[in-house]
């Protein structure tokens, strides 16, 4: 067993094991480390504590001492120029016209070394570029490439889970991930809903994996030919998870017949089908069924959120008569606006009585064609004919207007081809 302090690099990625050195940290320490490059400031994960001497790749570096405020004033430094150099090279890769995109910025501790993150399609002639990078920020440049996975763990974001990505919060490392394990769990080949952010397989399909392994193990293949408690058939359908197997039953008709079974009830048959004339092979070993469990009532939750909606009970036609009469309903106030409209439709109209209902109303014949119109009823005020209007008299009365008669419209003479007015002869 060997004592060691495990710390992390700007709080991501993989976790590396220091000798302690006489230096005691507990997590969430900023510590200054010896590296292979020079002196660092980490994140300490774990305090002292002792591990397998399995697990330690010698040799161990040593925790110089925990930060302190003039270490943490250095470390804010660096930060402040990482900041300034990344639009800096940026504009110096789109004058060259490299086909790069930079990621990212890292100034090391002492101040002594800057690293500049890309990632490009294939490789890249980026010699002229370092130099002008090396006359502006006057100390020793590094471009790396990385890969997109790499990008995606560096820049960080949110998944579609909704959770922060795996790569950039807890994996060490990235392991190999396939479509067969896509298959394996029954989940779609469409690539946007199993690639990440960065193009590639999701890393969480990996997680289950093992589970689905020993599950395979379990339960016939697709097409098998198997026996079930009611015959033989072919295998349809899998569902790992509940553990049943869909069958499509021999019959006698040769009719489909397809059933659902419990993986214990299903044995694959070793060798397929056999031949026409051969017995059937008897595989299926008897066991006890478990008994079912019954079903326990569902208890309220108390933080479900109560029914909002309450049904209205059909009400009577009668009313009755112990219930209160309702409420008047309040007056709106007259405004300005109110008055204006009052005004220009001629003041307050008086309300006149409800008309009756249409079933009540007495329903009369409608007119045939030829019928004579009805003579008016007693008190019936006859129309009045327009020539009957009174018309002012007098001197200064105007006389009836005179009928305005319509001139025919005159045709234009007719031209020859000279412009001259052509003459009938």
């Amino acid at each position: 067993m060997t004592e060691i302090i495990s710390v992390k690099f700007k709080n991501r990625g993989k976790t590396y094991f220091f000798d302690p050195g006489g230096v005691t940290a507990s997590a969430g320490q900023r510590l200054v480390v010896q590296t292979s490059k020079g002196l660092e400031l980490v994140d300490c994960v774990h305090g002292n504590h002792y591990v397998d001497d399995s697990r330690i790749i010698p040799p161990l570096r040593p925790v110089v001492r925990v930060a302190t405020e003039d270490d943490l004033r250095v470390e804010s430094e660096c930060r402040r120029r990482e900041k300034e150099a990344f639009p800096i090279c940026a504009g110096r890769i789109a004058a060259h016209g490299l086909e790069m995109k930079l990621v990212d910025v890292e100034c090391n501790f002492e101040g002594t070394k800057m690293i500049f993150f890309f990632t490009s399609e294939g490789r890249v002639d980026f010699r002229e570029l370092v130099k002008d990078l090396a006359g502006i920020f006057r100390t020793r440049i590094e471009l790396r490439q990385i890969g997109v996975r790499d990008e995606a763990k560096m820049l960080g974001g949110i998944g579609i889970c909704g959770r922060p990505y795996c790569c950039s919060q807890f994996l060490d490392d990235f392991r190999t991930v396939s479509t067969k394990m896509a298959k394996t769990q029954s989940l779609s080949m469409n690539p946007g809903k199993i690639s990440g952010c960065c193009g590639r397989l999701m890393c969480c399909l990996r997680y289950e994996q093992e589970a689905y392994d020993e599950l395979i193990k379990t339960v016939p293949k697709t097409g098998a030919f198997v026996e079930t408690t009611a015959g033989y058939g072919n295998v349809t359908q899998v569902n790992l998870l509940r553990g049943k197997v869909k069958v499509k039953l021999d019959t006698p008709t040769g009719e489909p017949v397809f059933k659902v079974f419990d993986a214990e009830d299903v044995a694959a048959v070793p060798g397929g089908r056999p031949q026409p004339g051969q017995p059937l092979p008897h595989v299926l070993q008897p066991h006890e069924k478990k008994p079912k469990e019954e079903e326990q009532p569902e208890e309220e939750d108390a933080w479900a959120m109560p029914q909002l909606l309450v049904e209205s009970e059909p009400s009577s036609s009668a009313p009755s008569p112990a219930a209160p009469a309702a409420p008047a309903e309040p007056q709106r106030p007259r405004t300005n606006a109110n008055k204006r409209r009052r005004k220009k439709s001629g003041g307050d109209r008086p309300r006149t009585a409800a008309a009756p209902d249409a079933a009540q109303r007495p329903k009369q014949p409608k007119p045939q064609y030829g019928d004579k119109p009805k003579s008016r009823q007693q008190g019936e005020r006859p129309p009045k004919p327009r020539s009957a209007q009174p018309q002012p008299s007098g001197e200064g009365a105007p006389g009836p207007k005179p009928e305005r008669r319509r001139q025919p419209r005159r045709r234009p003479p007719r031209r020859n081809g000279d412009g001259e007015k052509k003459t009938e002869q």
